[in-house]
């Protein structure tokens, strides 16, 4: 079984997609890492993340053992990350990558922008989790704070509101819910009640 997992940044999807792969049992892609690794590269080696020959170069020559890293967290490599998903070139080097990881058994978690409707349109369950945009840069703020790490809400906020109107409104493969995905809101939700709303999802895809 494949659970396809989407929706905006900061909207707390990696968050149940670990959960529900630790309690399925499944690996666990966070797509966007793979975005932001490929940023991180990028940007490492000096050039400009929308540059598409130097940004697909990056991608092909990934370095999948970096997923992990702390560095792939900053706000510069957040918002790089949404410029190198925008090119074609780059997300039809990932594309197939991403295709293997889901479909290998037992099943896999998946969590990212297009995962239900073009990485795997036939995913068994697919949800999409969302928030209000000032709850996503309250959370991020908070998160930066408690890494030692200056922060400006206001500029969370603006950042946030930029890079949701780049992941929908670019050309290929935008992010949006999928036809036949669960939403499920956050803003007011714990993680605990997150989880068992996804879970409920899970067990109606089983009947």
């Amino acid at each position: 079984m494949i659970v396809a997992i989407d929706g905006p940044a900061g909207a707390g999807k990696g968050t149940l997609a670990k959960a529900l792969a630790e309690r399925l049992g499944y690996p666990h892609m966070d797509t966007g890492a793979l975005y932001r690794a490929t940023a991180f590269a990028v940007l490492r080696a000096g050039n400009d993340p929308e540059d598409p020959v130097v940004a697909e170069a990056a991608a092909r020559a990934l370095d999948l053992t970096i997923l992990d890293s702390v560095d792939l967290r900053s706000a510069e490599v957040g918002a790089a990350a949404s410029k190198v998903a925008a090119l074609p070139a780059v997300r039809a080097a990932l594309l197939d990558l991403q295709r293997r990881f889901a479909r290998r058994p037992p099943g896999a978690v998946l969590d990212g922008r297009d995962v239900g409707t073009v990485v795997v349109p036939d995913a068994e369950v697919k949800l999409f989790v969302t928030a209000s945009a000032r709850i996503r840069a309250h959370r991020r703020h908070k998160e930066l704070l408690a890494r030692g790490e200056t922060s400006i809400y206001q500029r969370v906020l603006a950042e946030i509101e930029a890079r949701d109107a780049r992941d929908a409104g670019r050309a290929d493969a935008p992010m949006r819910k999928a036809d036949d995905a669960v939403e499920i809101d956050t803003s007011d939700l714990s993680p605990d009640q997150v989880l068992e709303r996804a879970l409920v999802a899970i067990d109606r895809a089983r009947t």
